[in-house]
């Protein structure tokens, strides 16, 4: 995999990416990520999701040094992929994440996998659900305003104003519950 990593939107964003906090990771298609079908195998579709996931976090200052600072760390709790179109061996891709809501313990991460060319092509789309938790105990805790900051996401004191200004405004809604693996 590739370590060049550049903000970017999603291909049908509007935002600028900055504010999105859209996060880009170029990958190649490798020998070992073929299946006996001859294409990229699903565990390899995950591990691209892994792997964007904590490169995006090493990117905004959060590394396991970070994390282990601030005594908290994210981990999966539910992982949703739909493959689209399959990749073969060489093939270039884009891997773009970025955070799609977050409550107070935990967050939705969605990612696609994009086929570099001429078109572009979205191959997999995904969502991860993330719970923060005590590195100590492994109890859910409150994600820090200073990770929603890092993740250019809300604060929780701005969700709460948002909420007492106009109670129609749609706030992140917690995921629902994880599937056990």
């Amino acid at each position: 995999m590739s370590a060049a990593a550049t903000p970017s939107s999603p291909p049908a964003s509007g935002e600028p990416a900055a504010r999105r906090g859209v996060f880009v990771l170029a990958s190649e298609v490798g020998e070992s990520d073929i299946d006996m079908l001859g294409h990229a195998s699903n565990l390899a579709y995950l591990r691209w999701v892994q792997d964007v996931a904590i490169a995006h976090s090493a990117a905004v200052g959060l590394d396991m040094e970070g994390y282990s600072q601030l005594g908290a760390v994210f981990v999966v709790r539910r992982h949703e992929i739909d493959y689209l179109r399959p990749v073969v061996r060489g093939e270039q891709l884009e891997l773009r994440t970025w955070i799609d809501s977050a409550s107070a313990a935990k967050c939705k991460r969605a990612t696609e996998i994009v086929r570099v060319g001429t078109p572009e092509l979205v191959v997999a789309r995904a969502m991860t659900t993330w719970g923060f938790v005590e590195l100590a105990t492994g109890r859910p805790t409150r994600i820090p305003d200073s990770v929603r900051v890092a993740f250019s996401q809300p604060t929780m004191r701005e969700l709460s104003a948002l909420r007492n200004l106009d109670a129609s405004v749609p706030l992140p809604s917690d995921p629902p519950p994880p599937v056990s693996a």
